[in-house]
């Protein structure tokens, strides 16, 4: 290989070096200086504030949709709302036809969330 190539090729080497050692040197630390008081509570199941009686796989027990149906409407707003960003850094050179045509994508979101309140999918019972 050419000096030019292992020159270009050195810093992804090294990101990619950085990007897997961090996190394993967390993990290894965290095993070794992390505190170990274990007791029926800590290893008991629990899931997204309630805590069930159930075997871990047992799949006979009821467990309430509304779960799901709050974390499909968070990652549908969230993915909508990434959208924004490449706005964001094109505002200027769009003028105003990128102006109104995000006004109209904020309008159909705003619509979307309104009609989730109104149909009570954020609403605990």
């Amino acid at each position: 290989m050419a000096f030019e190539t292992l020159q270009n090729l050195l810093p992804i080497a090294l990101s990619l070096v950085l990007a897997m050692a961090v996190p394993a040197a967390m993990f290894v630390l965290s095993a070794f200086l992390g505190p170990r008081r274990d007791n029926d509570k800590k290893l008991s199941s629990y899931e997204c504030g309630i805590q069930t009686g159930a075997v871990s796989g047992d799949a006979r027990n009821h467990f309430n949709v509304k779960f799901y149906l709050i974390a499909m409407c968070f990652l549908v707003f969230d993915v909508e709302v990434v959208f924004l960003f490449p706005w964001a850094v094109l505002f200027q050179k769009m003028a105003w036809e990128g102006f109104l045509s995000m006004l109209a994508f904020l309008a159909v979101l705003a619509f979307g969330w309104f009609y989730l309140l109104k149909r009570g999918a954020l609403e605990w019972e």
